[in-house]
């Protein structure tokens, strides 16, 4: 263990790590956003001085209004403003209950909404860029019952730091409610506290040798649990910094994410896996030739799966700019957990090739390399948690050589769900039927081979087509690497009922994929002939309907996840807009 390590494991709260860091170090830089890579001015510093005194503003502002343990929403786009809200909720003594901002669609306010119904919340806060918006949508139902307030705004003073107090919270004192990305369920408030916090940041800094030199940095959204607690969190109890920039400046130009890395020195970096295929796909040559990425030590990814041909890909496309393949960091988390549960660097890949036939039987078989087979990507350790593989309908748990559904026990485990006790009883403080106690239900199947976990896919989402098991993802994946049109886009893979020849009816795929609107009309329909012969011919199933959509129109979870439900219920509802579909909805 650690200095760091036996500090943080010691320290009360979150909030009195956090003020202490800010005492000892209080001109060392916390928090950096960046708006232009390339610009001589385009970032911003806070220092630890500067975030202590923004958040006892904040946090002042709230004890004169409202009582501990209050719920406050936190509407804010990417930038330091969320940053000292989320600190002044700490310290406040309050809890933070970061979410995706309302936005001008049904499906955003419908999100929002229901997480202003589910944890009661006491206020919204907000910052003066997005207020017009944020405000508007608070006064939008007057049956909430609650206002917004504009922490860079001249409300917030001066004399709200001055007349701050440190609160009475210590590890058990819930901090955080964290909404789960709903990528196939309603999203539900998973309620972290301080201890869950401290525990988590262990974790994650023991696993990779992470201290207060290590600068953190991504452009992932800080109200996700990734942004959040595994990018701005951890340097901040650390005593490090991050380096934060806007999600939308990355999707507008990937090569900027590179550039930050390289110009701020970022060692630790986190992203979803589409993005190393997009960086790998659109950066260019002459591009790469600017980049110096020697500095970056972990490159993590936390998709669902991990894709061992992305990476592989990203690895040999940014070797000349200095990038180790051993610094590719595969991860496993949830934010049941908090966020962290396991993860491999600095050490090669590590990836298994095993038989799918045997995949679909839910067997983890390893072949050679030189044998047909689906590669698999180890997420590494969880040395801080109690793993077992466990078969989801009898709660048996497995032998080696299985698949099944990965529980979890250990402290980072959160307690619960905000106003659930439905979904916490089903999914937390379960039990095996060997009377094995305590453990978090993930929702994912995989398996432990030589001591790691391996994620295969989510139990709610795999399809069951005449008796065979097969991943969605997987079939997305092998789509992309067949056609060219749709590499650096994004599809969906479901099944749906149809009419069988005995009346009944049986269930089939549907694949729905982007396609850029650069490709004719009159090629579409080719393309969709083309997506059903290559399934067929790889996976052996019959596709019901292959809708071809504009980019953007595949639905996504704030971390990027399909939300493979939700496109189902719009192709059987008949919502979905198609420029070209061969089939029909159910």
């Amino acid at each position: 263990m650690t200095k760091d390590d036996h500090t943080l494991l010691q320290a009360h709260s979150a909030t009195a790590r956090i003020r202490t860091n800010a005492l000892l170090t209080p001109g060392d830089p916390a928090v950096i956003f960046v708006r232009d890579p390339n610009a001589p001015s385009g970032d911003e510093t806070w220092s630890y001085a500067k975030l202590d005194h923004e958040a006892r503003k904040i946090a002042g502002w709230l004890q004169e209004r409202y009582a501990p343990g209050d719920r406050v929403l936190l509407l804010y786009p990417e930038g330091l403003q969320f940053a000292a809200a989320f600190v002044g909720c700490l310290y406040a003594g309050m809890v933070a209950v970061p979410s995706s901002l309302p936005g001008q669609y049904a499906h955003q306010r419908r999100r929002v909404d229901s997480i202003v119904e589910n944890a009661a919340v006491a206020t919204v806060l907000t910052s003066e860029a997005v207020a017009a918006g944020v405000l508007d949508w608070v006064g939008s139902d007057p049956a909430r019952e609650i206002t917004g307030a504009v922490t860079d705004g001249p409300e917030f003073t001066d004399a709200h730091a001055a007349a701050w107090c440190a609160p009475d919270v210590g590890q058990d004192t819930l901090a955080l409610l964290q909404y789960t990305s709903g990528s196939t369920s309603d999203p539900k408030g998973v309620m972290v506290d301080h201890g869950n916090l401290l525990h988590n940041s262990v974790a994650l800094s023991r696993a990779f040798g992470l201290d207060r030199t290590t600068r953190f940095g991504s452009w992932i959204p800080q109200y996700h649990d990734m942004g959040l607690l595994a990018i701005l969190l951890p340097p901040l109890l650390l005593g490090g910094s991050c380096v934060l920039m806007s999600p939308t400046t990355f999707l507008k130009r990937p090569f900027g994410w590179l550039q930050m890395i390289d110009k701020y020195r970022i060692t630790w970096s986190a992203a979803p896996n589409f993005a190393y295929e997009l960086c790998a796909r659109q950066v260019t040559e002459e591009q790469v030739a600017e980049l110096d990425l020697s500095f970056w030590r972990f490159a993590v990814n936390g998709s669902e799966p991990v894709q061992a041909s992305t990476l592989t890909a990203f690895a040999k496309r940014f070797a000349p700019a200095g990038f180790r393949s051993d610094a590719m960091a595969p991860c496993y988390g949830m934010a049941e957990a908090t966020v962290f549960i396991s993860g491999a660097g600095l050490r090669e890949l590590g990836v298994t090739r095993i038989d799918e036939a045997r995949l679909e039987n839910h067997e983890f078989r390893p072949v050679g390399e030189d044998r047909p087979g689906r590669d698999v990507v180890s997420c590494g350790t969880a040395e801080e948690f109690d793993v077992t593989i466990v078969d989801p309908a009898t709660r048996e748990a497995l032998p080696a050589g299985r698949i099944g559904e990965i529980w979890l026990r250990g402290p980072s485990v959160a307690r619960g769900y905000w106003g659930r006790e439905d979904a916490t009883h089903e999914t937390f403080g379960v039990s095996t039927t060997a009377g094995d106690v305590g453990y978090v239900r993930t929702g994912d199947l995989g398996t432990l081979h030589d001591g790691e976990i391996y994620v295969t896919g989510r139990i709610k989402e795999i399809l069951i087509l005449r008796g065979r098991n097969i991943y969605p993802q997987d079939v997305e994946h092998g789509l992309r690497q067949q056609h060219p049109e749709l590499v650096g886009l994004f599809g969906a893979a479901f099944a749906v009922p149809v009419p069988a020849g005995d009346g009944g009816t049986e269930e089939q795929l549907v694949v729905v994929h982007e396609v850029r609107g650069s490709i004719a009309a009159d090629e579409l329909p080719r393309l969709a002939t083309r997506i059903k012969a290559g399934i067929a011919r790889d996976f052996s199933v019959r596709t019901a309907a292959v809708a071809l959509v504009r980019r953007g129109a595949v639905l996504r979870t704030t971390s990027g996840k399909i939300q493979r439900a939700a496109m189902r219920t719009r192709f059987i509802d008949g919502l979905l807009e198609s420029r070209h579909l061969d089939g029909k909805a159910a």
